[in-house]
């Protein structure tokens, strides 16, 4: 028998990646890595926006590789180096230099701690990504996690600058921040949110309004829509828990009776 050298040839697998979503990655990338230079140059406000910018296209390169169907294995390990950088690095020496440098080795530890959990968060993702629930996250995003630090900044530009409170409260915030990255608190994830889809009408009207919501005072409203899904976490977990809690609760009921009926029942007869 003779082999057919067109189909060893098919056998082989082919080599090569994917280059729209994977040049959205290092858009995302790049923005994360500007970001680091305009906090060194004192820019804050325009590396804050930069930090937004690569939110941006972290998002889209992964929605481009979903419908697109050009997901692969080096895109995702790729995806994570960007995060790492764009949401980890970035952010943590952004608030150093603004608001933790006067604490010295307390400042610079603090932001490590960010980043070291930052690191661990997308860690965990990477290795759980196939088993937990995909309508929600175990942790806070870093991505969320970076923007809402980036917002704050934004926020203080806003309103003519924070008290000189401002250093121990991005201090604790960076604290708070690397405790929810890390934790197994569940957030809405809107990986499944598919705009390409037919969507009911008030989900249209709910898009617009939120558009036009942050459109009137971006820097204030982003901020505070992001304080909203940070404090979301907790809440839908509490709310979690008690349903299923309920559940099983109910399920007790329904079970432990019955049981007991036919031990009884059992009884009677060999009492018989």
């Amino acid at each position: 028998m003779k082999s057919n050298p067109k189909k060893a040839k098919n056998k082989v697998p082919k080599r090569g990646v994917y280059v729209l979503p994977n040049l959205l990655t290092s858009a995302s990338l790049f923005s994360g890595f500007y970001s680091i230079i305009a906090s060194i140059q004192g820019m804050y406000e325009t590396a804050a926006i930069a930090i937004f910018i690569s939110c941006i296209f972290d998002a889209l390169d992964g929605k481009i590789a979903r419908i697109t169907n050009t997901t692969s294995d080096f895109g995702t390990e790729y995806d994570s180096l960007s995060d790492l950088i764009a949401f980890g690095v970035a952010p943590s020496i952004l608030a150093f230099q603004w608001a933790l440098r006067p604490f010295g080795r307390l400042g610079w530890l603090a932001a490590f701690v960010y980043l070291i959990c930052g690191a661990l968060r997308l860690a965990r993702f990477n290795v759980q990504k196939n088993s937990v629930e995909a309508n929600y996250f175990k942790g806070l995003p870093i991505p969320g996690a970076a923007c809402f630090m980036a917002s704050i900044i934004l926020f203080s530009t806003a309103i003519g600058g924070l008290s000189e409170g401002k250093h121990i409260l991005i201090i604790t915030t960076i604290y708070i921040l690397s405790f929810l990255m890390v934790s197994t608190i569940d957030y809405p994830s809107f990986k499944e949110l598919e705009l390409t889809r037919k969507k009911t009408f008030n989900m249209l009207v709910t898009v617009i309004l939120m558009l036009i919501v942050v459109a009137y005072k971006p820097k204030i409203m982003l901020f505070l829509l992001l304080l909203a899904y940070i404090f979301a976490g907790p809440l839908i977990t509490i709310i979690r828990y008690h349903k299923k809690g309920s559940k099983t609760k109910v399920l007790f009921q329904d079970i432990i009776p019955s049981k007991i009926s036919e031990d009884i029942d059992k009884i009677n007869e060999q009492e018989s």
